[in-house]
């Protein structure tokens, strides 16, 4: 220290002893910090689902996605364009984005009528009715637009929120932020997922442990009454108390290799898989055997039809899952939606397939009280373009499409954002998938910027450094 005329008031010496413990309190306060962070990451290693507080009072406790694998498209189910069916044949009156496949021709028209339902006046395609008679309980959002036009950089930024690099999914930052309600369950199921376009990487954990991968219920190529969650099932052949043995044998033996090598999150997580795989023994085979449900409610999702009855089973699995805690819930219609060409016949089947197993999923929420605190989200990896392609086609169209919202925290009954004249671009409040994805944690109760996981020295989330909540559409 210095006083105006530069004439030293203590010597360095005198300095250095009035600050000795100064120093040490400073280093006090480092140890404690990195202890308590260790005690925060012991913890998080013995149970790391174990359910954890939101940033904020969530709106919504839980997420089914339903994902329509292939890119249906807009202007074919949830925005009506009467130009477009105007000036059907006619070229398109701007400039079109880079083609993605082959060259694109002149504007068609949706084979496809489309009619107002409910007191909101929804405009809903006839491919969709039994959603349309849900119209007044959705929040369509026709402003979508992404940043990649191929199936596989489009799918991983929907579920990743990356185009381009391996990053966990959406359901793994949810599992991670807020645990899950049921600990004999996973956390995260994704059933009948795809195998292609990125494949495993649309539901894994990636850089974080494997404890908040989804798990997945078969694949794209089973049926789901085939799709079970895996679990010991060998009660008849030795007692649980023999597993339960082998397993704390097992355990031992791996605990003793960590303290050897090191923490190990790649072996803690199949310990943890180990033990849930037992767990689920008393749990599984009640959950998914539905002879439980009434004769009704089973018809009512579609199972007495071959066309609806495999995604209807989805959906129902969907609820049964959610109602015992399962905090993220994908069901897939994989990989159907991709018209190129035939939209008018493949458009409608695909719809028919799903549309009434959607409309009795929202509908039985609604009866159950769990529409209030679930949130469901539906859609495709992008749209598809107003202009044709290969005659009865459409081709890939990441600039503007529709994907809607329904339950917990949002307005019901909306029409958000808007696509130009034709249904080509997004022009009027757009929202990115990043803005989707910081909304969906927003109504989870997380602040999407405070959602974050450290890895090779640089904090990661979900919505990277981009994404802003649409505050317009919750209620």
């Amino acid at each position: 220290m210095f006083c105006n005329d530069f004439t030293p008031v203590h010597s360095r010496r005198e300095m250095l002893k009035k600050c000795a413990a100064g120093f040490g309190g400073l280093a006090l306060a480092g140890l404690m910090t990195d202890e308590a962070r260790a005690d925060v990451a012991r913890e998080t290693r013995a149970n790391p689902l174990a359910v954890r507080p939101s940033h904020f009072p969530a709106k919504a406790k839980r997420v089914i996605f339903l994902f329509m694998h292939g890119g249906p498209s807009q202007v074919d189910t949830f925005d009506y364009k009467p130009l477009l069916e105007r000036d059907h044949g006619k070229p398109l009156p701007f400039d079109k984005p880079r083609v993605f496949s082959a060259p694109t021709g002149n504007l068609l028209k949706s084979p496809f009528a489309f009619k107002q339902y409910g007191e909101s006046g929804a405009w809903v395609s006839n491919i969709f009715p039994h959603v349309g008679s849900c119209a007044d309980d959705l929040c369509i959002i026709n402003g979508m637009h992404g940043s990649n036009s191929r199936h596989g950089g489009a799918l991983l930024e929907l579920h990743t929120g990356s185009d381009t690099f391996v990053r966990p999914s959406m359901g793994s930052w949810i599992t991670y932020g807020l645990g899950t309600e049921n600990q004999d369950l996973p956390g995260f199921i994704t059933m009948c997922p795809t195998l292609t376009h990125g494949g495993v990487n649309a539901y894994s954990s990636a850089f974080m442990p494997a404890t908040y991968a989804g798990t997945p219920l078969g694949n794209a190529s089973v049926p789901s009454d085939q799709a079970k969650i895996p679990f010991i099932d060998n009660a008849e052949k030795q007692s649980r108390a023999l597993q339960r043995l082998e397993l704390d044998l097992l355990r031992e033996m791996n605990l003793d290799r960590m303290t050897a090598t090191g923490p190990d999150s790649t072996l803690e997580s199949r310990i943890e898989s180990f033990e849930l795989a037992f767990r689920l023994q008393t749990t599984a085979p009640q959950l998914q055997d539905i002879a439980d449900e009434t004769e009704a409610t089973q018809k009512a999702y579609g199972l007495d039809n071959p066309a609806t009855k495999n995604f209807g089973r989805q959906c129902l699995m969907a609820r049964r899952f959610i109602e015992r805690g399962v905090r993220f819930v994908q069901c897939t219609h994989s990989y159907k939606w991709d018209q190129h060409g035939n939209l008018k016949a493949d458009h409608a089947k695909n719809a028919m397939e799903v549309d009434q197993p959607i409309a009795a999923l929202l509908r039985d929420l609604k009866a159950r009280g769990l529409m209030e605190d679930t949130l469901i989200l539906w859609g495709g990896e992008f749209g598809r373009t107003p202009v044709a392609q290969g005659g009865d086609g459409r081709d890939h169209n990441p600039q503007g499409y529709t994907m809607w919202l329904a339950g917990a925290g949002v307005k019901p009954g909306i029409r958000y954002g808007k696509t130009d004249d034709y249904g080509y671009f997004a022009v009027e409040n757009k929202v990115h998938l990043h803005d989707l994805h910081a909304t969906m944690l927003h109504l989870l109760g997380m602040d999407h910027t405070k959602l974050t996981y450290k890895f090779a020295g640089r904090d990661f989330r979900l919505t990277d450094v981009h994404g802003e909540v649409v505050h317009e559409i919750l209620a």
